[in-house]
């Protein structure tokens, strides 16, 4: 693309999206362009800043680390840039460790992976394929390692996710600078660039 489908707006417009901007700096260190997009009608925005903190909240076992790097491997397999570089640096900044992100996708075989992470990045990326693969060996390993609030949460992930890659690479939302370094920083070997999202 040559230029965003819809232009953010100024985070410094109001209260509101300043409020906004400051929830963000604190998980990414920046306010994205994707929020910003959405403000055009705020309403949308403020459902998703509420999507977002229900959906990434920490309620035990599926910890912050490991939200962020299914977010990641379900934004890898719809091929959005811009999520997988938001997601591997909010990874980062929330636990995950070096090791882990950059052997994410050796999960199945890699060892610092349990079985029951290899059944959820299983779930991720074929929940998010096109068409659905989820099958009842899906299901039947999610059952084995987790419970059904763990498992909504997840799920919950991946479909926050879904929302977030239609919308960047349909907007071609310009990638933030700090993102995209992270992203060559861990997925250069794995032939990530900006793709659209680079103005």
């Amino acid at each position: 693309m040559k230029t965003p489908l819809v232009s953010p707006i100024d985070k410094n417009k109001s209260s509101e999206t300043q409020d906004m901007a400051s929830f963000y700096q604190e998980t990414l260190g920046f306010t994205p362009n994707s929020l910003f997009t959405m403000m055009h009608r705020p309403r949308i925005a403020r459902a998703f800043l509420e999507m977002n903190q229900a959906v990434m909240e920490n309620k035990g076992r599926v910890t912050s680390s490991l939200k962020r790097e299914l977010a990641y491997l379900s934004s890898r397999t719809t091929g959005c840039r811009y999520c997988e570089a938001h997601t591997i640096r909010a990874a980062e900044r929330y636990g995950s460790e070096a090791d882990r992100l950059n052997h994410i996708w050796e999960y199945k075989t890699y060892p610092a992976f349990t079985e029951g992470e290899r059944a959820i990045f299983d779930l991720a990326i074929a929940a998010s394929s096109v068409p659905n693969a989820v099958t009842d060996e899906h299901a039947e390993r999610m059952r084995a390692h987790w419970d059904d609030g763990e498992i909504v949460e997840i799920m919950g992930v991946i479909a926050l996710f879904g929302y977030l890659n239609r919308w960047n690479d349909s907007m071609g939302t310009q990638l933030e600078d700090p993102a995209a370094d992270d992203a060559e920083r861990y997925l250069n070997q794995d032939g990530w660039s900006r793709g659209k999202h680079a103005y």
